[in-house]
């Protein structure tokens, strides 16, 4: 790997920083999509498409980057599951738009499925020796939801519950359920940098007085925390005084502390950002070694908050923290540059991001 190191050292005060072959070694892109991206999990959203019994829904799964055409199909006694939406004959995808059905046709050769993906009727096989099996069926992934949320995976390296625990339960006094989208919110930035660039600048706030100067305004940096979890980062951000902050009720940890947001990350490219107007979700979509798509989704839970505080100017936060990662991508091509240091301060999320890529990557 053209001298990659996977050996990030485990203490931040003595580290270096991943090397520069990381963001721009082709196949190390493409090791990071089959040991990293496809055994991860990843937000789907919300479920409304697939509310109601014999619902199906096609996706496709990290466009760009993994291109998994996926199927998402509620039978008729409400269970939820996610498919290949390749038929398993010869290939041909099956549904190209939401639609409500008894049954999966593939309109190729008419194999058809039930909604739990089981192969029921294939024309023209007749003296096809042991056929059906279960291969014939349409493979099923992992599917998890939380609040009517959904989550994937193909072949996650990581259960479920060990994934997401800690930020479902450090914020179980939220009514995410609650929160409603707003489509207006919705947001796409593409810019020419690598995803991890984009990961490594959210993971710390030691950029925010230099580069965020109304964000820094809001916040106050001397109170700012962060905490690793076994596959994540809580960036715990408490507001100046006068600034908005959530009103944290007595079963919250952060009962009685004035808290901007929480803003958390899930290994290896999702963001939970919560504000006291509801939550912001970030997704990154590799599209190549010095391409990235990052997605914004937002869901209201108190719409007389929105415009104000930590989360009150996210378009110019996301703009400013582009154009700073796009000049980084630009910086580490240098012949002069190979790694850097930590701020044991303020980057340990990076470097516990870092460790996390070793290890994955390392297989």
């Amino acid at each position: 790997m053209n001298g990659l190191r996977f050996d990030i050292d485990p203490d931040v005060a003595r580290a270096r920083t991943i090397a520069k072959d990381f963001y721009l070694d082709e196949s190390v892109y493409a090791l990071a999509r089959e040991r990293l991206f496809a055994r991860a999990w990843h937000w789907l959203g919300p479920l409304d498409e697939v509310a109601a019994p014999g619902a199906l829904a096609p996706l496709t799964l990290l466009p760009g980057l993994l291109d998994e055409p996926l199927l998402l199909a509620r039978d008729e006694a409400g269970t939820l599951r996610a498919l290949s939406n390749v038929c398993t004959h010869r290939g041909m995808p099956l549904v190209d738009a939401p639609c409500r059905a008894k049954e999966i046709r593939c309109p190729y050769h008419s194999r058809r499925f039930g909604l739990d993906g089981r192969l029921r009727f294939m024309p023209g096989f007749e003296g096809a020796r042991d056929f059906p099996t279960a291969a014939d069926d349409l493979p099923q992934l992992a599917l998890e939801t939380i609040a009517g949320h959904a989550f994937v995976a193909l072949d996650p390296a990581l259960p479920f519950d060990d994934w997401s625990r800690e930020w479902r339960e450090r914020l179980s006094w939220l009514d995410l359920a609650s929160f409603t989208a707003d489509p207006s919110r919705a947001r796409e930035f593409t810019f020419d940098a690598h995803w991890a660039l984009y990961v490594e600048n959210y993971l710390e706030g030691l950029h925010i007085p230099f580069l965020h100067p109304a964000l820094n305004g809001t916040l106050a940096m001397d109170g700012y925390d962060y905490e690793l979890g076994r596959a994540s980062v809580l960036q715990l951000a408490r507001a100046r005084d006068g600034e908005p902050a959530f009103e944290l009720p007595a079963g919250a940890r952060e009962h009685g502390q004035r808290i901007a947001a929480y803003y958390w990350w899930l290994f290896p490219n999702l963001m939970f950002n919560f504000y006291p107007w509801g939550l912001s979700v970030n997704v990154v979509q590799p599209l190549g070694p010095a391409r990235t798509r990052v997605i914004f989704r937002s869901f209201v839970a108190d719409a007389s908050r929105l415009g104000e505080g930590a989360g009150g100017a996210l378009d110019t936060v996301e703009l400013e923290d582009e154009a700073a990662v796009v000049a980084v991508q630009r910086g580490i091509r240098s012949r002069l540059y190979r790694d850097g240091r930590y701020s044991p301060r303020h980057e340990a999320g990076v470097h516990h991001f870092h460790r996390l890529l070793a290890t994955a990557l390392a297989g």
